[in-house]
């Protein structure tokens, strides 16, 4: 199959993660748990944490700015702003029209878009859905999470997964050559109770007895989704590869979401994609859900890793069931 050509391109991106730095030593003097335990079983060493003072929108914010500078583009001139996130300031209005506010992005159409941690993947497929047909000629799109407001932190198996922080991208029409090459995405409403959180919403409004049974609050069946969320990426990799024309050993670098490391190896075992051609990070930040490819893919790029001309693969998994993969070229 022939390469198809690319309609729009990632040009810039950027990056915001809290000043505090939250170790599983930390973590042994607030929960049962110890740093052997944590880092055994998911690999994460340390997470970055809000402060109560630093909102999901003060940090999408941070990261935008950071991503449209570097694409030489003044917020005016963003035609397109949508933010992914699982743990909006409040439930109305958008976080986006937040960020469109504080950046002064006047001209933009803002919303959020609710898909988990598979958020930022289904964002820029929807900004090359409105460039494409047209409908403008910039996009930025931003992922936001403050997971440590939804994390029950009395519950080991959880709170030991998630950190906060932003990242960003400015997207532009592509040349053809270099940009999304393909794209796939996926969800099973079927099996939302395996990652939810049942409370705080017009089902079960949020009262006293929300709030006492932590109902509000981040469940998860950790071993179903450990083997929904691998089967799922692996096969949404796969499909965005053909899409593109691409083969697994045409990959040069893959993005995975950092949910933890055995996710991690195991997707990238069933994708045909060698470890060493994988970006990790979340030994540092943990599990920031759909900030988590954002902030990876910006490092990379900032240690020379992802250069222009490269394969990329991104692959991410989260609540809804959730799923998608995009095949790009750098």
């Amino acid at each position: 199959m022939k390469t198809p050509k690319s309609l729009v391109r990632i040009v810039s991106t950027g990056r915001f993660l809290p000043d505090r730095v939250l170790t599983n030593k930390d973590l042994e003097a607030m929960v049962d748990t110890t740093d052997e335990w944590i880092t055994e079983r998911t690999g994460v060493k340390e997470r970055r944490i809000a402060g109560p003072d630093l909102s999901t929108a003060a940090m999408g914010t941070s990261a935008a700015r950071i991503a449209l500078e570097r694409a030489a583009v003044e917020a005016g001139e963003v035609d397109i702003l949508i933010v992914s996130t699982a743990t909006p300031d409040r439930l109305l209005p958008a976080t986006a029209c937040d960020i469109q506010a504080l950046l002064g992005a006047d001209n933009a159409v803002a919303f959020d878009v609710s898909a988990a941690c598979s958020g930022w993947l289904y964002g820029l497929t929807m900004a090359e859905g409105f460039l494409t047909a047209g409908r403008g000629e910039i996009a930025l799109v931003v992922a936001s999470e403050k997971m440590s407001s939804i994390i029950d932190w009395d519950d080991r198996d959880t709170c030991v997964l998630f950190g906060d922080g932003a990242g960003a991208a400015v997207v532009r029409k592509s040349d053809g050559v270099r940009g999304i090459l393909g794209t796939h995405h996926g969800s099973d409403g079927r099996l939302t109770e395996l990652l939810h959180r049942p409370g705080g919403g017009a089902v079960l409004p949020m009262d006293d007895e929300v709030l006492k049974n932590r109902d509000h609050l981040v469940k998860m069946s950790g071993r179903e989704v450990f083997k929904n969320a691998v089967r799922s990426m692996a096969d949404s990799a796969d499909q965005a590869l053909k899409q593109s024309g691409l083969k697994p050993d045409d990959v040069d670098l893959m993005i995975p979401h950092q949910a933890n490391n055995r996710i991690i190896e195991a997707t990238a075992r069933y994708a045909g994609i060698p470890m060493e051609k994988v970006y990790i990070n979340v030994d540092r930040y943990g599990n920031m859900s759909s900030a988590t490819i954002p902030v990876a893919m910006d490092e990379a790029v900032e240690e020379g890793r992802l250069r222009p001309g490269m394969n990329v693969l991104t692959v991410a998994f989260g609540a809804g069931l959730t799923w998608g993969a995009l095949a790009i070229r750098w």
